[in-house]
């Protein structure tokens, strides 16, 4: 990939004030604070939570000097009004949206300088269903498990373990390195919202399902339903029946397991699923397809392919080779 040009505007600690903070003026629809989750944590019950597309978070996190898997705010279709209080900050925001900072249109993928006063309004999300406020330094908030992440149905991380409200006031903690690094996302490598199927491994039921209905659970294109969420995403198409029944003994989910209940619809469990389930699995999405899959939303419409595992494995190393390789160029 090729290198994009950046500047530099050094940020010392009495421009980033302790106080600093992003007051709350309109939360927005489904505005959480997410990192990069707390992986590893399925023996106590504890599901990994996290940005449903951590591509994007990492992108807007380079942008303001931070580490890749630092908490920013996951916006949900509808954006939160902030207001900046008790200091200056470099804010930028990863995702197809419509802003405003004080009421003039600004752009995203690129580093905002925010003044004490300023007021930066995110007022949709106008392709795909999420994007990403990384503030330079981070937000201050306590680790559960090692992470910020907010997992909002247990009420842990994030602010107070739920979604922000107005009057909410988000303290920015000390940078790290004294100094934020603002730039701009080159046009080449702006996330694309490719149309290829969501690519998928076997699961560990599918024997469950006899042949033919594999083969329509690939042909088949399916509808994400309005029951859709960060725990998962239930799909709308043609019902796909188990020879074996629809209940198992409950096993291990994984992000992106894909679930086939009594009533055939498949459901994809996402990243604030539960850690087990009792139905069959018929499908596993890949890794490397995640970020595009968070980015879906009710209405949209999807087709599934298979791959085998070692394909699945060589396209998660290629693609973070050239994505880290990048981030390193965008944050040096």
């Amino acid at each position: 990939m090729a290198s994009d040009s950046m500047t530099s505007d050094p940020m010392t600690n009495d421009a980033m004030k302790a106080s600093a903070a992003l007051r709350v003026s309109a939360p927005g629809m489904l505005t959480t604070l997410q990192d990069g989750g707390r992986p590893g944590q399925g023996h106590l019950g504890v599901p990994p939570s996290g940005a449903l597309d951590a591509m994007s978070l990492a992108l807007a996190n380079a942008l303001v000097g931070n580490a890749p898997e630092t908490g920013a705010l996951e916006i949900t279709l509808l954006g939160p009004t902030l207001v900046v209080e008790g200091g200056n900050c470099a804010v930028a925001v990863a995702g197809d949206v419509e802003m405003l900072l004080n009421d003039c249109r600004v752009d995203a993928f690129c580093s905002l300088w925010l003044r004490d006063g300023d007021v930066l309004k995110v007022r949709r999300v106008l392709s795909g269903a999420r994007a990403y406020l990384a503030v330079a330094g981070g937000f201050r908030a306590t680790p559960f498990l090692g992470s910020v992440a907010t997992l909002a149905r247990a009420g842990i991380g994030g602010f107070e373990g739920r979604a922000l409200l107005a009057d909410d006031r988000l303290e920015l903690a000390a940078p790290g390195s004294g100094q934020a690094s603002v730039g701009r996302v080159g046009e080449q490598h702006l996330p694309q919202r490719e149309k290829r199927p969501i690519r998928v491994v076997l699961g560990p039921q599918a024997a469950h399902f006899a042949r033919a209905k594999q083969a329509r659970f690939f042909s088949a294109e399916w509808a994400i339903s309005t029951l859709a969420d960060r725990m998962g995403y239930r799909l709308t198409g043609p019902a796909l029946a188990s020879a074996k029944g629809h209940n198992i003994v409950s096993d291990a989910l994984l992000t992106g397991s894909v679930q086939v209940p009594g009533d055939g619809q498949p459901i994809i469990a996402m990243n604030d699923r539960g850690t087990t389930g009792g139905y069959p699995k018929i499908a596993t999405v890949i890794r490397a397809d995640l970020a595009r899959l968070g980015q879906m939303k009710p209405g949209d419409r999807l087709r599934f392919e298979a791959v085998d595992v070692a394909h699945a494995e060589a396209l998660w190393r290629g693609r973070q080779q050239e994505f880290q390789a990048y981030l390193e160029r965008l944050s040096g």
